[in-house]
Protein backbone atom coordinates (compact mmCIF):
# COMPACT_ATOMS: atom_id res chain seq x y z
CA UNK A 1 0.00 0.00 0.00
CA UNK A 2 1.66 3.31 -1.03
CA UNK A 3 2.21 6.05 1.53
CA UNK A 4 0.60 9.38 0.79
CA UNK A 5 2.96 12.29 0.04
CA UNK A 6 0.70 14.42 2.25
CA UNK A 7 2.19 13.06 5.44
CA UNK A 8 4.74 10.32 6.12
CA UNK A 9 2.37 8.65 8.54
CA UNK A 10 -0.68 8.79 6.28
CA UNK A 11 -2.51 5.55 5.70
CA UNK A 12 -4.92 4.64 2.95
CA UNK A 13 -8.29 3.09 3.72
CA UNK A 14 -10.66 2.34 0.89
CA UNK A 15 -8.86 4.84 -1.35
CA UNK A 16 -8.93 7.73 1.11
CA UNK A 17 -5.84 9.10 2.85
CA UNK A 18 -6.21 9.42 6.61
CA UNK A 19 -3.81 11.80 8.34
CA UNK A 20 -2.00 10.29 11.33
CA UNK A 21 -0.31 12.38 14.02
CA UNK A 22 3.49 12.29 13.96
CA UNK A 23 3.60 11.20 17.60
CA UNK A 24 1.45 10.62 20.63
CA UNK A 25 3.78 12.84 22.72
CA UNK A 26 4.65 16.47 22.14
CA UNK A 27 8.08 18.01 21.81
CA UNK A 28 7.34 20.13 24.89
CA UNK A 29 6.58 17.00 26.93
CA UNK A 30 9.82 15.45 25.70
CA UNK A 31 11.89 18.52 26.58
CA UNK A 32 10.38 18.69 30.07
CA UNK A 33 11.39 15.05 30.61
CA UNK A 34 14.87 15.73 29.21
CA UNK A 35 15.32 18.57 31.69
CA UNK A 36 14.18 16.30 34.53
CA UNK A 37 16.58 13.56 33.39
CA UNK A 38 19.52 15.97 33.58
CA UNK A 39 18.39 17.58 36.85
CA UNK A 40 19.44 14.63 39.01
CA UNK A 41 22.88 14.46 37.44
CA UNK A 42 25.00 15.35 40.49
CA UNK A 43 22.97 13.15 42.86
CA UNK A 44 23.37 10.23 40.45
CA UNK A 45 27.10 10.84 40.23
CA UNK A 46 27.43 10.70 44.03
CA UNK A 47 25.33 7.53 44.16
CA UNK A 48 27.50 5.77 41.56
CA UNK A 49 30.69 6.84 43.33
CA UNK A 50 29.31 5.35 46.54
CA UNK A 51 28.44 2.04 44.85
CA UNK A 52 31.90 1.87 43.26
CA UNK A 53 33.56 2.55 46.63
CA UNK A 54 31.71 -0.29 48.40
CA UNK A 55 31.58 -2.87 45.60
CA UNK A 56 33.02 -6.12 46.98
CA UNK A 57 34.99 -7.14 43.88
CA UNK A 58 36.99 -5.53 41.11
CA UNK A 59 34.62 -7.04 38.55
CA UNK A 60 31.64 -5.30 40.16
CA UNK A 61 33.54 -2.01 40.42
CA UNK A 62 34.36 -2.17 36.70
CA UNK A 63 30.75 -2.93 35.79
CA UNK A 64 29.46 0.03 37.81
CA UNK A 65 32.20 2.29 36.41
CA UNK A 66 31.11 1.36 32.86
CA UNK A 67 27.48 2.16 33.76
CA UNK A 68 28.50 5.48 35.33
CA UNK A 69 30.47 6.38 32.20
CA UNK A 70 27.47 5.58 29.99
CA UNK A 71 25.30 7.78 32.21
CA UNK A 72 27.74 10.66 31.74
CA UNK A 73 27.46 10.17 27.97
CA UNK A 74 23.66 10.11 28.19
CA UNK A 75 23.71 13.31 30.17
CA UNK A 76 25.69 15.04 27.42
CA UNK A 77 23.35 13.67 24.76
CA UNK A 78 20.28 14.93 26.62
CA UNK A 79 21.93 18.32 27.10
CA UNK A 80 22.58 18.51 23.35
CA UNK A 81 18.98 17.62 22.54
CA UNK A 82 17.69 20.31 24.93
CA UNK A 83 20.16 22.91 23.61
CA UNK A 84 19.34 22.14 19.98
CA UNK A 85 15.60 22.61 20.48
CA UNK A 86 15.55 25.47 22.98
CA UNK A 87 18.83 27.30 22.46
CA UNK A 88 19.29 27.11 26.24
CA UNK A 89 21.60 25.12 28.49
CA UNK A 90 20.31 23.11 31.41
CA UNK A 91 21.74 24.39 34.69
CA UNK A 92 21.82 22.02 37.65
CA UNK A 93 22.74 22.92 41.23
CA UNK A 94 26.24 21.81 42.23
CA UNK A 95 25.43 21.26 45.90
CA UNK A 96 23.45 18.03 45.56
CA UNK A 97 23.39 15.24 48.12
CA UNK A 98 22.16 11.69 47.93
CA UNK A 99 20.55 9.27 50.32
CA UNK A 100 23.02 6.53 51.17
CA UNK A 101 21.40 3.09 50.78
CA UNK A 102 21.12 0.77 53.77
CA UNK A 103 23.56 -1.65 52.14
CA UNK A 104 25.45 -2.27 48.92
CA UNK A 105 22.78 -4.71 47.71
CA UNK A 106 20.03 -2.24 48.58
CA UNK A 107 21.88 0.30 46.43
CA UNK A 108 22.16 -2.19 43.56
CA UNK A 109 18.40 -2.89 43.79
CA UNK A 110 17.68 0.84 43.79
CA UNK A 111 19.95 1.27 40.76
CA UNK A 112 18.26 -1.62 38.92
CA UNK A 113 14.78 -0.18 39.39
CA UNK A 114 16.10 3.28 38.56
CA UNK A 115 17.28 1.97 35.19
CA UNK A 116 13.92 0.34 34.51
CA UNK A 117 12.08 3.55 35.42
CA UNK A 118 14.39 5.50 33.12
CA UNK A 119 13.45 3.22 30.22
CA UNK A 120 9.80 4.14 30.70
CA UNK A 121 10.52 7.89 30.88
CA UNK A 122 12.92 7.83 27.95
CA UNK A 123 10.37 6.09 25.73
CA UNK A 124 8.17 9.16 26.20
CA UNK A 125 11.09 11.44 25.35
CA UNK A 126 11.76 9.47 22.18
CA UNK A 127 8.09 9.61 21.19
CA UNK A 128 8.01 13.40 21.46
CA UNK A 129 11.06 14.12 19.34
CA UNK A 130 10.28 15.17 15.77
CA UNK A 131 13.16 13.70 13.79
CA UNK A 132 14.88 10.38 13.41
CA UNK A 133 18.27 11.90 14.30
CA UNK A 134 17.17 12.74 17.85
CA UNK A 135 15.00 9.65 18.20
CA UNK A 136 18.03 7.53 17.32
CA UNK A 137 20.05 9.30 20.01
CA UNK A 138 17.41 8.41 22.59
CA UNK A 139 17.18 4.87 21.23
CA UNK A 140 20.89 4.46 22.02
CA UNK A 141 20.26 5.75 25.55
CA UNK A 142 17.25 3.41 25.95
CA UNK A 143 19.20 0.34 24.92
CA UNK A 144 22.05 1.31 27.25
CA UNK A 145 19.57 1.58 30.12
CA UNK A 146 18.28 -1.91 29.37
CA UNK A 147 21.87 -3.16 29.25
CA UNK A 148 22.52 -1.51 32.63
CA UNK A 149 19.50 -3.23 34.18
CA UNK A 150 20.85 -6.57 32.96
CA UNK A 151 24.26 -5.79 34.46
CA UNK A 152 22.67 -4.91 37.81
CA UNK A 153 20.74 -8.18 37.69
CA UNK A 154 24.07 -9.95 37.12
CA UNK A 155 25.59 -8.21 40.16
CA UNK A 156 22.57 -9.15 42.28
CA UNK A 157 22.89 -12.74 41.09
CA UNK A 158 26.60 -12.82 41.98
CA UNK A 159 25.84 -11.61 45.48
CA UNK A 160 22.84 -13.88 46.06
CA UNK A 161 24.90 -16.92 45.05
CA UNK A 162 27.66 -15.94 47.48
CA UNK A 163 25.26 -15.74 50.45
Amino acid sequence: MPVSPIHPASQHYYGFARQQPMSYKSLQEALTLVKQAVAGEREDELFYEYLISVAPSQEEKEIIISIRNDERKHNQMFRKIYQDFTGQSIVVPANATFEKPVSYLDGIRKALFGELGAVERYRDIRAGLPTRYYRDMVFEILTDEQKHATKYNYILNLNVRSV
